[in-house]
């Protein structure tokens, strides 16, 4: 059994949320474990699904003697958003607390259901992080990513492409995209090409043949599902001047490589540089959204092509990414500018290199170093 690091007891003290994770990120085992003793609805049980379309009002029903503080877990809500207003109910008249699990916000939204007016927390449920597999493999992570069921597969590579598959036909045809999946599919091909890279709407719509318009509102589909994000620019800055747009990219490693066709990954090329920047990322988002949610996540561009691949809320700490198995003085260049710029930040650079080492105010650290010093709360402690 592989116990996550996000421990949903603890989200959930001060009243009810809104479980949210891209589609087998591991959500429901998660909840099985880590709430026992709650009773449990699960809306994939088809007969369990009609009935409660058919009377929204049997969870009320059901419920409604239960005690104060009583925790209902309700997996997949937005097979029966209607219930959302039950649910409502049963918060305000009889204080249960619920966890409300979905792969996405956006079929909420869209159709105007209750979404509970800030009675429920949203909370994100990310793949696996380096910490909970005790036989952790890097190489194998690069490659085929952290979602469970590829990340313990001996043949992933077919799980990818049911994935992206099943992605296709169940969220986007729900979006009404259904006569345009072809259209779709080469954006997200096209997506995958612009994955770590500052968005350009313009040049991704003439790639793709559509509108720029259209170009925003499918990766605006790719956040609201969770299959994508977006890294905002930071721009706080009083010296320089710096890009203002934002970067884009897939939320698990793996499906970034499935979708630009890599079946093998070789250190010291670009294509392994990409994949390891876009893992230690990967990693440093889901620890930051399981414990610092508070901390916004952003990257740092001169004009003059200055980056800095991650700076950590108010550039309290600015993070370059290298794959390269040595780090000489070329790689930390970059820093100049950034600590120039803002001098009390501090300075990181995750690397192969495996000595673990200071150079003036940069911090130079192994990539195994750094993810066990992470997620041991060595470089980021609760303030």
């Amino acid at each position: 059994m592989i116990l996550r690091k996000h421990q949903l007891l603890n989200e959930i003290k001060d009243g009810s949320i809104f479980l949210f994770g891209a589609r087998q990120t591991g959500k429901t085992t998660a909840l099985e474990q880590q709430f026992k003793n709650a009773i449990f609805f699960d809306l994939l049980d088809g007969d369990l699904k009609r009935r409660f379309r058919e009377r929204p009002a049997l969870l009320f029903e059901l419920l409604q003697d239960k005690t104060a503080d009583t925790i209902v877990v309700i997996d997949e809500i937005a097979e029966v958003p209607e219930l959302l207003n039950e649910v409502h109910r049963l918060i305000q008249k009889k204080g249960l607390r619920f966890v409300l699990c979905g792969s996405s916000a956006r079929k909420l939204k869209r159709k105007g259901y209750n979404t509970l007016g800030g009675r429920a927390v949203p909370c994100y449920f990310f793949p696996f992080v380096s910490a909970e597999l005790p036989d952790f493999d890097l190489e194998k992570a690069l490659l085929w990513g952290m979602l469970p069921p590829h990340y313990l597969a001996s043949r992933p590579q077919r799980l990818l492409s049911a994935y992206i598959d099943i992605y296709l036909k169940e969220e986007i045809k729900e979006e009404a995209l259904s006569r345009n999946i072809d259209i779709f599919q080469r954006f997200l091909n096209v997506a995958a090409l612009s994955s770590g890279e500052i968005l350009n709407y313009a040049n991704v719509a003439s790639d793709c043949g559509i509108s720029a318009n259209t170009v925003k509102e499918y990766f605006g589909i790719l956040e609201d599902t969770l299959i994508g994000y977006t890294l905002p620019a930071y721009t706080k800055t009083i010296k320089r001047k710096v890009t203002q747009s934002p970067k884009f990219y897939f939320f698990d490693v793996g499906i970034y490589n499935y979708l630009m066709r890599r079946t093998s990954l070789t250190p010291g090329t670009p294509e392994y540089g990409h994949a390891f920047e876009h893992f230690v990322i990967q990693e440093l988002r889901a620890y930051f959204g399981y414990r610092h949610n508070d901390k916004q996540l952003s990257y740092w561009h001169t004009y003059g092509g200055k980056e800095i691949d991650l700076v950590i809320g108010d550039a309290e700490c600015g993070i370059e990414i290298k794959s390269s198995d040595e780090i000489y003085g070329k790689h930390l260049g970059n820093f100049k500018d950034y600590h120039d710029e803002f001098p009390n930040s501090r300075c990181i650079i995750v690397s192969n290199d495996k000595m673990s080492r200071r150079h003036d105010h940069i911090e130079i650290l192994y990539v195994k170093d750094f993810l066990r010093m992470l997620w041991n709360d060595e470089l980021f402690p609760a303030e």
